[in-house]
């Protein structure tokens, strides 16, 4: 018998390799996934690229890391599944990549070419028509057929992620395409030109009619604007119109909290609706004034609307406005010069527009803009603090002292990131990512770890209950392999806390909430992560430690929370 070691069959460039090569001629420098049966020729060729693989325990997971890594890197995110079980254990990651506007470039393989066509030939994996599952949430779906295929259809798929708004789409590749050897050169010089969205200058013009004509202009920034990056651009044009600033729960981080101006978050806050309504002239960009950003449908405006909004679906969707339909950064730039041109021409030759007879906001016996504003926020303050909830508001305080200011914090759904999404400060543009787009459980743990692959010098916060906590925990395993410097934070409450909130304050009992939970503390030391259990009176502390620390760490905070009470039942 021979003990001779076999040595592998040269390899010929196939399908896979093109994908590859295609990804990294783009720009790619890394791929998120999940290998399958039917896509190991593209994880084969992963072994010959210069690509980073980072490799999850469950597709929608991984689906979650790509969604935080493209919204942390303002790029594209490639995320390779197989077929089946596989692909659609994306869908739901992928709809929060939709909501949030994410580039994730979902690339899944799929049964070989004869049994595509819904011809029901009995394949492993096979599915009548797998890419129309996916058609109802991405932004559009690719196919290749061929291995000469790959690259125009992988940068056709680039191209429209990132194109505004930005957003996921979904491209398949057959098992049998990725396999056939290729018989072209190595893929070089591949481009993608995502397609600008730029205002109408007509348009431009009448908003800025509108906003310097207003006494009481207001703006409400979605994240619209953190997406674009138009920070800069929103608070210059805030400045000149010295108009307050909201912003959405997405659009956390697109204003200074601390600024004179800024109204915060507080959407869900009955005395922010009304300061919304009362303006003569509203400016909305990046929001397309939905459940959350219109305190659940009850705003009213009482002024005219002037809306920017890069998806021309949420244009107009819920209220009449001036609709401009353009990225926010290149709206607000042209927006921001316009209004300076105008004042530079109003305040004439001796550059005092009052005595010129602009009237301005604030002018007359109004209180001004900062004013209002502060008057807003103490309302807000008085409302929460006659609730009594000085527990949660200890336990969110803990966790902002906790976190330093470079630190970005991934939130999934529970009660205290309810309690962020209104009152937690990110201190800096792009630091805050959470699942409020769609809404689904199990965002914040592999989120976390995706913002970690993006920039590993800087510690990361991850926010779970227990019931969430549990459709991501095979991911410690990921955070301890890649050694990810991820702090997760567990609020342990024996179960989904906000949904027994919900069905208690509906019907007087709560059905289906209550939760037998691991010891969360044993379990990640079994993966070999750090952990601990904490009190509130401890939290700012641990937390702290635990995210100077090196690589991944748990910290459990086994304590009820309760949410404050919503304005828009009484409206």
């Amino acid at each position: 018998m021979s003990t001779t070691t076999p040595t592998p069959t040269q390899h010929r460039r196939n399908g896979g390799d093109l994908v590859v090569e295609s990804l990294a001629a783009l720009g790619a420098d890394t791929v998120f996934g999940l290998p399958g049966q039917h896509a190991l020729g593209v994880f084969d060729a992963l072994r010959r690229s210069a690509l980073r693989y980072v490799g999850l325990r469950v597709e929608n997971n991984a689906g979650f890391a790509a969604d935080a890594y493209a919204r942390t890197t303002h790029g594209v995110a490639p995320l390779l599944v197989s077929t089946g079980p596989g692909a659609l254990m994306t869908l739901a990651a992928l709809q929060e990549a939709a909501a949030g506007s994410a580039a994730v470039l979902a690339i899944g393989s799929q049964v070989p070419l004869a049994g595509i066509g819904g011809g029901r030939h009995g394949y492993l994996h096979e599915l009548t028509d797998q890419s129309a599952s996916f058609r109802g949430v991405v932004k559009s779906v690719h196919t290749a057929r061929t291995a000469s295929q790959i690259p125009s259809a992988v940068a056709a798929a680039w191209e429209s992620a990132l194109s505004t708004p930005h957003g996921p789409v979904w491209l398949e590749i057959p098992q049998d395409v990725l396999l056939a050897e290729a018989d072209v050169p190595p893929v070089a010089g591949l481009e993608a030109r995502p397609r600008e969205l730029l205002p109408r200058p007509e348009l431009i013009a009448a908003a800025a009619d509108r906003l310097t004509e207003a006494r009481r202009p207001v703006i409400l920034a979605g994240g619209g604007v953190v997406r674009a990056g138009a920070e800069a651009e929103l608070l210059a044009l805030a400045e000149q119109l010295r108009a307050p600033v909201a912003t959405t729960f997405g659009g956390k981080g697109a204003f200074p909290w601390e600024h004179p101006l800024s109204l915060r978050s507080w959407m869900e806050d009955r005395y922010t609706t009304a300061f919304l309504e009362d303006a003569d002239t509203l400016l909305v960009v990046g929001s397309g004034l939905g459940e959350l950003s219109s305190n659940y449908h009850t705003f009213r405006p009482l002024g005219r609307v002037v809306q920017i909004e890069a998806d021309l679906g949420k244009l107009e969707s819920n209220h009449a406005a001036l609709g401009i339909h353009a990225d926010a950064r290149a709206a607000l730039a042209a927006l921001a010069k316009e209004v300076g041109e105008r004042e530079a021409r109003e305040a004439g030759p001796t550059g005092d527009g009052e005595e010129a007879g602009a009237a301005g906001p604030g002018s007359g016996d109004a209180p001004s803009p900062e004013a209002a504003v502060s008057d807003l926020l103490a309302r807000v303050r008085d409302r929460i603090a006659g609730q009594h909830l000085d527990l949660e508001q200890q336990v969110l305080a803990s966790v902002r002292d906790a976190l330093p200011d470079g630190a970005v914090s991934c939130w999934d759904m529970t009660i205290l990131a309810y309690w962020a999404w209104s009152a937690f400060d990110p201190r800096r543009t792009n630091a805050l990512h959470s699942a409020q787009g769609a809404g689904g459980l199990g965002y914040g743990f592999p989120a976390a770890l995706g913002v970690a692959v993006a920039d590993p010098a800087r510690p990361v916060l991850a926010v779970s209950g227990d019931g969430g906590a549990m459709y991501s925990i095979a991911e410690l395993a990921t955070a301890r392999q890649y050694g990810l410097p991820v702090t997760w934070l567990i609020v342990d409450d024996g179960g989904y806390g906000i949904l027994r909130e919900y069905m208690t304050d509906a019907f007087g009992a709560a059905t289906a909430t209550e939760l037998t939970r691991p010891d969360f503390v044993a379990l990640a030391e079994s993966f070999g992560v750090p952990a601990l259990r904490t009190t509130p009176e401890q939290l700012r502390t641990d937390l702290a430690a635990a995210l100077a620390a090196p690589g991944p760490s748990v910290v459990v905070l086994p304590e009820h929370l309760r949410m404050f009470a919503p304005t828009h039942l009484d409206s």
